[in-house]
């Protein structure tokens, strides 16, 4: 009696640090935060597409949530976008109306912005003076609150690069911009599911394992030439397929120099986003492939995933190629970053759930 009294305390005292390992509210949390990102992401995305990310000229993070509220405070507004090259260059003798509508696109995703920043840092305090956060999750959620602050600052570098001498900003600041962003999300996303688990085994499949993480990273890496198309809007030569300009090479390439033409040659980066996307079409239809008719060491939750990820990247493909094709129309192309965002967050679930044993799923 006494053994079998010691073996209950002890299972006992597993199941406390089970619970405690980790937190369902905690995870909600985590999980709104990033459909707030994704917003962000998508609304990112329309105010580039649409030119009006240097209608704001200056950064206030507090008072800068005020939009103009009177004619003078519009016409002073406009007054300071007047002086940019952008305005100069590109949209001479632009209305009061016209300038309107490309201010609110980028208000509003400032305001998304520090809206990400409320949704995290209030929770945060609250779930930290209750200790509903995991210990081991603690720095893991502070270290998110830096990250979308570094997201902010990386914000505004980005529109600096295109206030003076540029007609829009620096496609690789756009990069750099939109991969903390999705680095952001992908986090968020990673420690929710940490959260609303607890702490997993290592899976015992380390070559699904593997294929599984090398994917997201090729889909995140994809997402970061696809801002270098965006920035240099490269989708808007060469829109045959599967040849650019009836060649396999494009033979403007080379623009002189490596980096010029990796991250400035509208060709290049262009050429670079189709063959990545290659390969993770055939890297996620593969694993799908696998999943499907030679799954069985895999959970039914790892092949349904799977079978997903797969989907929507050949949809993903295919929305890519239209778009290209159709030289970039405006709703097409706000349809493929956002399921390029969606595609992302698959991809991460594929991965966080293949480097987990099936047991504890």
């Amino acid at each position: 009696m006494e053994r079998q009294g010691e073996l209950l305390g002890n299972r006992a005292a597993v199941g406390r640090v089970a619970i405690a390992d980790r937190s369902k509210p905690v995870a909600v949390w985590l999980f709104a935060t990033a459909f707030v990102v994704f917003g962000l992401v998508v609304v990112g995305g329309a105010t580039r597409l649409t030119g009006s990310g240097l209608s704001i000229t200056e950064w206030k993070p507090i008072m800068g949530v005020v939009p103009p509220l009177s004619a003078a405070d519009w016409e002073s507004a406009f007054a300071k976008y007047r002086q940019t090259t952008q305005y100069h260059d590109l949209n001479q003798g632009m209305s009061l109306a016209g300038f309107q509508a490309i201010y609110w696109w980028e208000w509003t995703h400032r305001l998304l912005g520090r809206l990400v920043g409320v949704v995290f840092a209030g929770p945060l305090i609250g779930f930290l003076a209750l200790g509903q956060v995991p210990r081991r999750l603690i720095w893991r959620v502070v270290g998110l609150l830096g990250l979308g602050g570094l997201q902010g600052l990386v914000g505004w570098w980005m529109v600096v690069s295109g206030l003076e001498g540029r007609v829009a900003v620096a496609p690789e600041r756009l990069a750099v911009h939109l991969g903390l962003a999705l680095l952001l999300f992908v986090a968020l996303i990673w420690t929710g599911l940490e959260a609303w688990f607890g702490r997993g085994q290592p899976a015992a499949h380390r070559g699904w394992r593997r294929a599984a993480t090398g994917l997201a990273a090729l889909v995140y890496l994809q997402c970061l030439l696809g801002a270098l198309v965006a920035g240099n809007q490269a989708g808007l030569v060469d829109n045959d397929w599967p040849l650019m300009d009836g060649r396999l090479l494009p033979s403007d390439y080379w623009v002189g120099g490596l980096w010029r033409s990796l991250l400035h040659g509208q060709a290049a980066v262009q050429f670079n986003h189709r063959l990545v996307a290659y390969a993770v079409v055939v890297l996620a239809v593969g694993l799908a492939g696998v999943a499907a008719f030679r799954g069985q060491f895999l959970s039914k939750a790892q092949r349904e995933v799977a079978l997903a990820v797969g989907a929507l990247v050949a949809a993903q493909a295919a929305l890519g190629i239209a778009t290209l094709m159709a030289r970039a129309p405006l709703p097409l192309s706000q349809a493929h970053q956002a399921l390029a965002t969606i595609v992302l967050a698959a991809a991460a679930i594929q991965a966080w759930r293949a480097n987990r044993s099936a047991r504890v799923l």
